[in-house]
C-alpha cells in the first residue's frame, strides 16, 4: 500500500492540471471499419492484427498524459501492484468518464480482487460507452460462469460473437457454456 500512496499526489496534480478532454478512444472513427473487416475475416492472423489494431485504439486517448497514465495502471496491474493500478483507474473514471478503456480495466482488477458486482458494473458502463467492446462482453460472460448464470454467460458470448465472430475464446468459451448447460454441470 505503501506504493499506492506515494503515487497517489502525482497523479491527482497531475490530472488536476491535464482538464477535462472530449474526445475518447471509442470514438475514433477507424474504429467502424476495423469492426467492419473484424466480421468477415476469418484468417486468424489477419483477426489477430484487426482485434490489436481496435486494442490499440481503445488505449488511446487525445491527451497524452492520461494515456500514459492508462499505460502505467495497466502495467502496474499486470504486474500484481493492485493498489496502484486501482488508484490510477479511480482517477481516469472520475476524472475521464467518458473514456471507456478506464472502465474497462479497472472492471478486470475488479474481476482478478474476486469483486464481481463491481467488475459487472465498471463493465456495464464501458458497454454503454462502447458497445462493441468485446473485451468487456468475454469478462461479462466470465463473471456469469463463475456465478453460476450460464444462460446470462451463454448470451454475452453469443453477442460477443456477432461482433467478433472469429473470437476462439468466445467460441470455446461458449461451447463450454452450452455443454455445461446441457449436462448441468456448473
Amino acid at each position: 500500500m505503501k506504493s499506492a500512496h506515494r503515487f497517489q499526489l502525482p497523479v491527482l496534480l497531475l490530472l488536476s492540471l491535464m482538464g477535462k478532454s472530449a474526445l475518447a478512444d471509442q470514438t475514433n472513427p477507424q474504429l467502424d471499419d476495423l469492426f467492419t473487416r473484424l466480421l468477415v475475416t476469418e484468417e486468424q492472423t489477419q483477426v489477430q492484427y484487426i482485434e490489436n489494431s481496435i486494442w490499440s485504439i481503445w488505449m488511446q486517448h487525445d491527451n497524452e498524459d492520461v494515456q500514459r497514465l492508462l499505460a502505467i495502471a495497466t502495467q502496474r496491474m499486470n504486474g500484481g501492484n493492485y493498489p496502484a493500478a486501482m488508484l490510477v483507474f479511480n482517477e481516469l473514471v472520475d476524472s475521464f468518464p467518458e473514456f471507456a478503456e478506464p472502465w474497462n480495466k479497472r472492471a478486470t482488477l475488479y474481476y482478478l480482487l474476486g469483486d464481481f458486482e463491481a467488475s459487472l458494473a465498471d463493465i456495464e458502463r464501458t458497454l454503454e460507452l462502447e458497445p462493441r467492446h468485446f473485451g468487456a462482453l468475454s469478462g461479462q460472460g466470465l463473471i456469469y460462469i463463475q456465478q453460476n448464470k450460464l444462460g446470462a454467460a451463454e448470451d454475452a458470448f453469443e453477442h460477443l460473437l456477432t461482433i467478433h465472430p472469429n473470437s476462439r475464446s468466445a467460441i470455446n468459451n461458449l461451447e463450454m457454456v452450452r455443454e455445461a448447460i446441457s449436462r448441468n454441470l456448473i
